[in-house]
């Protein structure tokens, strides 16, 4: 410790006449502190630059999040020109009303008239055109979903697979349980797994519904059915959408044919 506090003497000479120039005293600990504290000092000066000054847009992530703060402001600007539009009609329209030019009674709201608008523009497009669009989407839906399993029987052929999901229970014949429980996101369409009839739509206490899909000897079974696009007695075709679902319930699907059960993962792939 002594060492440390010891003083040295450090000394400027003029190398002509070795005349002492300046001089100061300086100890261990002293250097070390004078270090030290140039240290702390350059790291605040940087961080203050870094934060304060446009220097940070060129450091590594920083530029991605300043592109995503770009997006947000041009949609928030977007959206307020928007509002803007609508508040500038609005005062249009008080101002005539205002001036006896409009009848109170003839107003219509703005969002109103806009969609209007819509409407008229989607019904003088060509019907065909909207149709033939449809039935594109639906074959190419259809031939997406269609499954060919050559050790199936033929009925077992040309099954649709369901939904879209994981299967995250198996079928437990010795549980009772002769389907699959299929997790799935929020809004995935559920398929008519084959053509036929829905013989049964029944509501159940969880406030889900229990699908029953008919085709000849073939059954169909959903269970826990969020939400059904389709009523009971509806003939369907094979992919087509019968109901949607939520994400918080698991579809549970059977197959049955002649009354035997059948396990959905041999025959669908999923």
């Amino acid at each position: 410790m002594a060492t440390r506090r010891r003083k040295y003497r450090l000394a400027m000479l003029d190398d002509t006449t070795l005349r002492e120039v300046f001089h100061f005293r300086v100890s261990t600990l002293g250097a070390i502190s004078v270090l030290t504290l140039a240290f702390v000092l350059i790291i605040v000066s940087l961080s203050l630059l870094i934060v304060y000054t446009p220097i940070r847009n060129i450091l590594p992530g920083y530029s991605a999040s300043l592109r995503q703060q770009l997006i947000d402001e041009s949609a928030r600007i977007d959206s307020l020109q928007s509002d803007l539009l609508l508040q500038r009609q609005y005062l249009e329209i008080v101002k005539q009303v205002a001036a006896g030019d409009i009848l109170i009674d003839s107003l219509t709201n703005t969002d109103s008239l806009q969609l209007v608008e819509r409407t008229q523009i989607l019904e003088q497009q060509n019907s065909e055109v909207t149709e033939t669009f449809i039935a594109q989407y639906e074959q190419k839906e259809r031939d997406r979903l269609m499954l060919f399993d050559n050790s199936a029987s033929h009925t077992m052929r040309h099954l649709y697979r369901p939904v879209k999901g994981t299967v995250i229970q198996s079928v437990n014949p010795n549980m009772q349980q002769y389907g699959v429980s299929v997790r799935t996101a929020t809004n995935e369409n559920v398929m008519a797994t084959t053509r036929g009839t829905i013989v049964a739509a029944e509501r159940m206490a969880d406030n889900t519904f229990t699908v029953v899909l008919q085709n000849g000897s073939l059954t169909a079974v959903y269970r826990h059915l969020p939400k059904m696009m389709k009523t009971q007695g509806t003939q369907v075709e094979k992919g087509e959408v019968i109901g949607v679902t939520d994400g918080e319930h698991n579809l549970v699907f059977e197959l049955w044919d002649a009354g035997q059960w059948i396990n959905p993962e041999e025959v669908i792939v999923w």
